[in-house]
């Protein structure tokens, strides 16, 4: 009798804790911060992709290829982690049309391209060494921590201003913030898809510009429950 006394006891100090804090006066509100960087590094796909009837020559021919390519990269003076064999592949394909067989080989080498000045020098060496697809170029900021750590503070101070703004038609006062939600989304550079050559200038001595490389926004979104007071 006694133990069940008690946990009645105990079960009615918890509801009336919940209404209690149910009870205190408070505001949710939402802020956005935004910073808008422009990148200083690339990261590039590109691919080696060779096709024939005979599976040993197409796969001989597309290592051939391989090879070269990884030579000038390390020309290219980037460092050994910045590159790496991503997807290797050799596949069958029948054409029903001819009732015969071929062979479809492919390697993707992904590169972290830290000095952008190089990129132009980078994917025509590419092209030339046999890389017959560009799968996608990213921009990126080698400082993404930092800048997320910045559209965070700026998320919450414009929380905050929402929030003073809505109260202050009311005479009242924003107190301690009781809940903060992060509801921000993982930030995924955005690809730039490239195409395989560009035109030709006309002045093969002034310096080639290929890429608009533009800005990135990192964003950040909160929710948060000022007391009011």
């Amino acid at each position: 009798m006694k133990k069940a006394l008690l946990i009645l006891s105990m079960l009615f100090i918890s509801m009336s804790y919940g209404q209690e804090i149910k009870q205190v006066p408070q505001i949710n509100v939402s802020g956005e911060g935004k910073v808008k960087v422009v990148p200083d590094q690339a990261s590039i796909a590109v691919t080696v992709e060779t096709k024939g009837n005979n599976a040993k020559d197409v796969k001989k021919q597309n290592d051939e290829k391989i090879e070269a390519v990884l030579k000038f990269i390390k020309k290219m003076n980037l460092a050994p982690a910045d590159y790496k064999t991503q997807r290797v592949s050799l596949n069958p394909q029948y054409d029903y049309e001819k009732k015969k067989h071929s062979y479809n080989a492919t390697q993707t080498i992904e590169i972290l391209l830290k000095d952008l000045s190089k990129y132009d020098e980078l994917m025509e060496g590419l092209v030339d060494e046999g890389i017959n697809r560009i799968d996608n170029v990213t921009f990126q900021s080698s400082k993404l921590a930092q800048h997320q750590s910045e559209a965070r503070k700026l998320a919450m101070k414009e929380a905050k201003l929402k929030a003073e703004d809505y109260v202050s038609v009311l005479g009242q006062k924003i107190g301690r913030a009781m809940t903060i939600s992060d509801n921000s989304q993982t930030y995924f550079p955005q690809p730039m898809y490239a195409t395989m050559k560009t035109m030709e200038m006309s002045d093969t001595r002034a310096p080639r510009e290929t890429l608009a490389i533009g800005e990135i926004n990192i964003t950040a979104n909160v929710t948060v429950s000022f007391i009011l007071e």
